[in-house]
């Protein structure tokens, strides 16, 4: 996965009321004055420098909202004030600057507080936070719904007019930003009163309170599971490094203070989890069915009625998801809104539902044909190398977790190559040299470790600073969480922001997390990772890059602030084809012990299996956006269920494989019901359209003309990575590429 579907909100958030609903990017940074600071010891009062990770507890949170809400709600009865005054002529820096600074505070610690919550989960913070998280809602929708506050920038962008195109660039920030907050005050509820209002601002607190209880229901269902193997016979030819893995999870579950267990890579007993490292091998590599179901079904099931707890919790996600399907229709239907598809794409480039539909059906067009060859492919090898058990007689059909397994025995068989071959020379440290040089040659910037320059929240949690070469000068930093951990920190991967760019509160080193979930070091061996761990971390990156490298300096628009949510995924769907390029892998992919290169051959079946299951993916990418959209537009409970809805998108979408009646993937479909992809899953295509794209320019002058790739590679840093919402992001890629966005590169991409 590439963000993060319960945490990793990558979206801007004028006012930050909606950041606030949403638990993420609302950190920035400003000074607290001293006396406020001096009368506690309360770390994440602390906010002239990078978070105190090491000091900060979960009791110290109340306090903390309590004392800044306080303060916040005050200055704001004032400001509305001022600004409701006869005499008072509205100008820019009166208002958004100094809400910036009025809200950074707060904004800072519910900022620490939600990312502590993703990457250092424990009860007493939840307890915390689900305690704070009613007030501050409540706060930030004062701001969303101000009337003074709203008449104020209306009578701005009527003074401003137009916006001319030779306007500069710090004029266009501004103009965006006022732009921004007009629409998300409108969509905040701005223009209700009464009644209305209220019940508005119930469904805001109501709807905030369930999306934690979704990604904390899914996240303890996810952490419950473990299944323990102890006949090697059932892990015959699975790869030591996942057989090492699950040794050693047996034997730390296992071992106690008296008794140290240690772990048996070769005789077991093994223990698997459901957390995407165990997952995914366990599906792709155990070659006995019935564990491969048992670890299936158990993931399919997690936070359902399925789901049994010891303590007899209600960890079942299927009535939020009713709850939270039925306020967002409510909330859209009181702004006028059809439903709450369409108020999700007020906010987005997508003009339309039928709009998203028809980019589906055409990429759906293609993919189906192709996964329905790479289905009769998958099945004809397992049928002819499975025995008995997957003769016609026996089995109708491929099951839903025998595909993965013989996806890639065929995928081994077809390319000469197993995944294991290539962990070897995917060791992190190497990884990361070579992006961090791949990332010099193209945007011109430095990467260097800054390890123990600031507190992290995990030992193994790397700290790195970014620097303009040609300045020499210091322009950003970043924490990087590289593995999973199921004990405290929420599956997937996401960026999020740490400190956002911003004149007003006088910060101009903007600081990213980049939180992955990858395999951990294991037996004393480094982080050994499999090739798409590495698109991962270079996915990451790319939204990293676009946060650190930003030029704007309004905080609403700097940075992924104000990118529409399906041009944001731009950059980083960008990152990952770098991958394929032959100077930017044999800068990195080197055997951890011997430092021996990637051989030729093996790059090249690497680059000739790139479109493997092209189809298949594509498809179930599909299923998922339209999915998102059926439930958020046309779903009527009355009428069907929302798995009634799922195995109907995927009679459309995926036919060859249906959803089992047990299927319960709506339950953990944190992206819609935890995180900020409602109505905006199928942002990913969207955006790769332009991400694909955007790399054809590259290609365009050819990846082997160095001068090229590092001129168009400036464009890119000066258009995409530099301009974050302040331009709207169709005018940014026709600065970058001359002309709109063609799908042509991603069908050509995917091999479709």
């Amino acid at each position: 996965m590439k963000i993060n579907p319960s945490a990793v909100l990558l979206m801007a958030a004028p006012l930050r009321a909606k950041a606030f609903t949403q638990l993420k990017h609302s950190a920035r940074h400003t000074r607290i004055p001293l006396a406020m600071v001096s009368s506690t010891a309360n770390a994440l009062l602390e906010q002239d420098n990078l978070p105190n990770f090491a000091s900060i507890e979960p009791d110290q949170l109340s306090p903390a909202v309590s004392q800044l809400v306080e303060k916040l709600e005050k200055d704001f009865t004032s400001f509305e004030s001022n600004i409701s005054s006869h005499s008072y002529s509205p100008q820019y820096d009166d208002i958004l600057p100094e809400l910036e600074k009025m809200q950074f505070p707060l904004g800072y610690v519910w900022g620490v507080a939600g990312h502590l919550n993703g990457v250092k989960n424990s009860d007493e913070l939840r307890t915390a936070y689900e305690s704070a998280q009613p007030s501050v809602v409540t706060t930030m929708s004062k701001f969303s719904q101000s009337r003074p506050l709203f008449e104020a920038l209306s009578a701005i962008e009527k003074e401003w007019g137009s916006a001319d195109e030779a306007d500069d660039f710090h004029t266009q920030q501004k103009r965006r930003a006022v732009e921004n907050n007009l629409r998300a005050m409108k969509l905040g509820g701005v223009g209700l009163e009464g009644d209305a209002k209220e019940r508005f601002n119930e469904i805001k607190l109501r709807l905030a309170e369930i999306s934690t209880a979704f990604s904390n229901n899914v996240l303890d269902t996810t952490k419950a599971f473990h299944l323990d193997v102890e006949n090697p016979d059932d892990l015959e030819n699975v790869p030591t490094s996942a057989k090492a893995m699950w040794a050693n999870n047996y034997a730390t579950a296992t071992s106690t203070d008296e008794s140290k267990v240690e772990a048996d890579v070769e005789n077991g007993p093994w223990r698997i989890t459901l957390d995407m490292p165990s997952y995914i091998p366990a599906l792709t590599h155990i070659p006995n069915r019935e564990i491969r179901e048992k670890v299936y079904k158990a993931s399919l099931t997690r936070a359902s009625e399925f789901t049994k707890t010891t303590d007899d919790s209600d960890k079942n996600n299927v009535p939020l998801i009713y709850e939270i399907l039925k306020l967002k229709k409510e909330r859209a239907e009181m702004l006028s809104f059809e439903h709450a598809a369409e108020m999700s794409l007020a906010s987005k480039m997508a003009p339309s539902v039928d709009s998203v539909v028809d980019l589906s059906n055409l990429i759906l067009e293609k993919a189906l044909p192709a996964a329905l060859r790479e289905l009769d492919e998958i099945t004809a090898l397992a049928r002819t190398r499975g025995g008995d058990e997957y003769t016609e007689e026996n089995l109708e059909k491929l099951m839903s977790w025998d595909m993965s397994f013989w996806s890639e025995r065929l995928k081994e068989s077809k390319f000469d190559l197993k995944e294991e071959e290539l962990r070897p020379y995917f060791a992190l440290p190497q990884v990361l040299d070579g992006m961090f040089s791949l990332v010099e040659r193209l945007f011109n910037i430095e990467v260097k470790k800054a390890d123990g320059e600031t507190e992290v929240w995990n030992e193994d949690v790397g700290f790195f600073n970014v620097y303009d070469v040609d300045s020499k000068e210091k322009i950003a930093s970043f924490y990087l969480d590289p593995y999973s951990r199921p004990a405290d920190k929420r599956g997937g991967a996401w960026m999020d922001v740490c400190v956002g760019k911003s004149e007003a509160v006088g910060r101009d080193i903007p600081v990213a997390y980049l939180t992955c979930n990858g395999s951990p070091p294991v037996d004393g061996k480094p982080s050994l990772m499999t090739f798409r761990e590495v698109e991962t971390l270079f996915h990451e990156f790319g939204h990293g890059l676009q946060h650190m490298l930003t030029k704007a300096s309004v905080g609403d628009v700097a940075g992924i602030n104000g990118v529409e949510w399906d041009a944001v995924e731009l950059p980083s769907q960008f990152m990952e084809n770098w991958l394929y390029d032959k100077k930017t892998i044999f800068g990195f992919a080197k055997h951890y012990e011997t430092g021996e290169a990637l051989p030729e051959d093996i790059f090249q079946k690497l680059k000739d299996q790139k479109n493997f299951g092209a189809g298949m993916m594509s498809c179930r990418q599909i299923l998922f956006g339209l999915l998102d959209m059926e439930l958020h537009s046309n779903f009527d409970a009355e009428t069907e269920s929302i798995f009634d809805v799922h195995r109907r998108i995927a009679s459309k979408c995926t036919p060859y494989s249906l959803p089992l009646s047990e299927d319960r993937f709506l339950c953990t479909f944190s992206h819609i019901f935890a995180g900020g992809y409602s109505a905006g899953y199928y942002s990913y295509k969207w955006a790769e359209v332009m991400s694909a794209d955007a790399f054809g320019a590259f290609e365009d002058v050819g990846l082997e003309n160095e001068e090229k790739v590092k001129e168009v590679g400036r464009k890119f840093r000066d258009t995409v990575l530099s301009l974050g919402g302040g331009v709207e992001p169709m005018a940014v890629f026709k600065q970058f590429r001359d002309r709109e966005p063609s799908p042509e590169a991603l069908l050509r991409h995917n091999g479709l």
